[in-house]
């Protein structure tokens, strides 16, 4: 007899271990199931996001940023230090270690809510007499496949780093965001395709640390989904730190030898150019994690993508077959993954769970970071959206001074007639930090007066998001 769970979520991921414990929380039977391991081939539950993603990016990024702090600005606060050395292997450990108290953690809330966790692969099987039973292969050759069955299925698979078909992985020169984030020395040239959020990341850390990195965009415009003011600050900004950012390129061919990855490719300007680098990053998108899910084996629609198909509701082709995260359409990040997972969890418990995809905060953790939430100026301007703006810049804000980082703006965004915030836009010192208040706002129909009534700290960086509200009405006060 296998043993019958009222849920069953495949992967541990941000979508996944979240769905599991919300499960758990409503007083449903619930396993999880997740092949992630560790160097020691310990379960190592939190999907990409915590094991290659999310949180070690953020780690480096820290670290790399401490390093450049201490090597170039600490003078301007009267610190002066000599003879400061880069411990990478030290910077790694660290990272690592960030990386497994993370797992750890994930493992305690498992044990804490009682959901119990199986450590391999997991699959459908098949479906019969209203159960879908799925077989779980360890890891390692000793164990033996174990069938587990359930009413319901969440399937929360995640994605992969998409490769270049002129340059497959082998995570030794041609990376991914994996192998980026275990270089165990700094690179003198490094190449990156692609300008996205992980390009972004990578390129800053490995920069900080003294590679000369270039990146190399397809698009003719850079980071196209923001804001275009804030993107052209963006480029300014991170060019004059010292990445060099080629956009409307196209490569031609990838090929190594003993001096490094050369990348052949054809500028904006229709002029071939040769690049020589000790590794290449790539970073054009990621896709849905499917393969060796069954789905053909119990009828699971997938689409050309090779993305779980859902509805509105996270639900699937299947009844009591559900998706979340990174496996189904919408933004891949672990935030959006992290509330369908609960959404889900309270429908199968019959409560009325949801998702608002408009109030959903998006980061850049670059220096400086950039965070948006809702519509940018040129997509109000393409639906013919009648708005007004207010910028507050950060030169003009008191604790920005005081932390010697004055770079950049918030930007808030509102209706003409109604004044509803339709969104809000930031450059600058923990953007991702205060983007949670132009959420809230957003979630509550807040207009751009709301925000600019509200008492905010002082001094704080928070000021310079209700001087923005103050700017829509054109009466900010310290600008």
């Amino acid at each position: 007899m296998n043993p019958t769970f009222d849920v069953i979520v495949i992967g541990a991921g941000p979508g996944g271990y979240i769905a599991a414990i919300r499960c758990a929380q409503l007083g449903l039977k619930t396993a999880c199931i997740d092949a992630w391991s560790n160097e020691q081939g310990s379960p190592a539950p939190g999907g990409t996001c915590t094991n290659v993603g999310c949180i070690p990016s953020k780690a480096l990024l820290q670290s790399s940023e401490h390093f450049e702090s201490a090597s170039q600005h600490l003078g301007e606060h009267g610190v002066e230090v000599k003879g400061v050395s880069l411990n990478l292997a030290k910077m790694l450990s660290r990272k690592n270690e960030v990386v497994s108290q993370n797992n750890q953690g994930i493992l305690y809330l498992f044990k804490k809510n009682k959901v119990s966790f199986f450590h391999g692969t997991g699959a459908f099987e098949a479906s019969t007499e209203g159960l879908y039973n799925v077989v779980v292969t360890p890891k390692g050759a000793i164990a033996q496949p174990q069938t587990l069955s359930a009413r319901h299925v969440i399937v929360a698979t995640g994605s992969k780093a998409r490769e270049l078909d002129l340059a497959p992985f082998d995570e030794e020169r041609i990376l991914s965001n994996d192998g980026a984030l275990r270089m165990t020395e700094v690179p003198k040239k490094l190449t990156l395709i692609g300008s996205g959020v992980i390009g972004l990341e990578m390129g800053s850390v490995w920069r900080r640390l003294g590679a000369e990195v270039t990146v190399l965009e397809g698009l003719p415009e850079f980071l196209g989904a923001v804001d275009e003011q804030v993107a052209k600050e963006a480029f300014k900004l991170l060019t004059q730190q010292g990445l060099k950012i080629e956009l409307g390129v196209k490569v031609q061919s990838v090929s190594q030898s003993a001096k490094g990855v050369k990348v052949v490719y054809t500028n904006a300007q229709g002029e071939d150019v040769s690049l020589v680098s000790s590794q290449l990053i790539v970073s054009i998108g990621r896709i849905p994690n499917t393969q060796g899910l069954g789905a053909e084996r119990v009828g699971l629609a997938l689409d050309e993508r090779g993305a779980v198909v859902v509805d509105e509701l996270c639900r699937t082709s299947l009844p009591q077959v559900w998706a979340v995260g990174d496996v189904v359409r919408g933004p891949m990040l672990a935030h959006k993954a992290e509330e369908e997972g609960v959404a889900v969890a309270e429908r199968i418990a019959g409560q009325h769970g949801h998702v608002n995809f408009r109030t959903i905060p998006w980061v850049i953790y670059t220096s400086p970071e950039i965070a948006w939430v809702g519509q940018t100026e040129q997509q109000l301007k393409a639906a013919s959206t009648p708005y007004r703006s207010g910028v507050f810049p950060f030169m003009a804000n008191g604790r920005a001074r005081a932390l010697g980082d004055t770079r950049g703006f918030v930007k808030v965004l509102a209706h003409r007639d109604s004044d509803e915030v339709l969104g809000v836009h930031i450059i600058g010192p923990s953007a991702s930090e205060l983007i949670a208040e132009a959420v809230m706002a957003m979630e509550f129909k807040a207009s751009s007066e709301d925000i600019a009534r509200i008492c905010h700290a002082h001094p704080s960086l928070s000021e310079a998001t209700k001087e923005a509200a103050l700017a829509v009405d054109k009466r900010a006060l310290n600008f």
